[in-house]
């Protein structure tokens, strides 16, 4: 803050007085706001959002991956270790990693666990084309495959470049 000389007429004396001025001056207010601005700088880039929604779409991929490979689990626990598929008997899992979708040139998984081991199969929450309308017209964005030693693997693909795929086996 400043101070200012007031003169005062008082019975023909001039009288200086020191008085100060109230408020802010503008360099003042400027500098608080350029320190305000690089502290709000730093700290978006410290969270940075955009890492942050990617991970936990990653993180959400990851328990989804889990649940269908838990309910293929269930199946097979219920069928003495064989796949199966309600009333149709024995269906073979693929051999090597294909989608899971009602599309004709994907794996259809949805018959052999909804509703019995798994209300709705999960969506990959990142992939543009993912959907479930029902068993019968879905798109997880998820793949399984078996390997030559008979375990299941599920995997979906990540958006860190630290989790570029996420995968579960058993």
């Amino acid at each position: 803050m400043q101070s200012k000389d007031t003169l005062i007429k008082k019975g023909g004396q001039v009288k200086v007085k020191d008085t100060l001025s109230k408020g802010f001056t503008l360099i003042e207010i400027l500098v608080v706001i350029g320190i305000l601005a690089i502290l709000a700088t730093l700290v978006l880039v410290a969270v940075n959002p955009a890492k942050q929604f990617k991970t936990a779409r990653d993180t959400k991929r990851a328990a989804d991956v889990a649940t269908i490979l838990s309910a293929i689990g269930q199946n097979m626990a219920d069928h003495g270790g064989v796949f199966r598929c309600g009333d149709d008997g024995l269906f073979e899992l693929p051999a090597s990693s294909t989608g899971i979708s009602s599309d004709t040139d994907m794996y259809d998984l949805a018959p052999c666990l909804v509703p019995v081991y798994i209300s709705a199969l999960p969506i990959d929450p990142g992939h543009i084309s993912a959907r479930w309308i029902n068993e019968h017209d879905y798109f997880t964005g998820y793949s399984v495959g078996v390997d030559s030693l008979g375990r299941v693997t599920v995997s979906a693909l990540g958006e860190n470049t630290e989790t570029a795929i996420i995968s579960a086996t058993r």
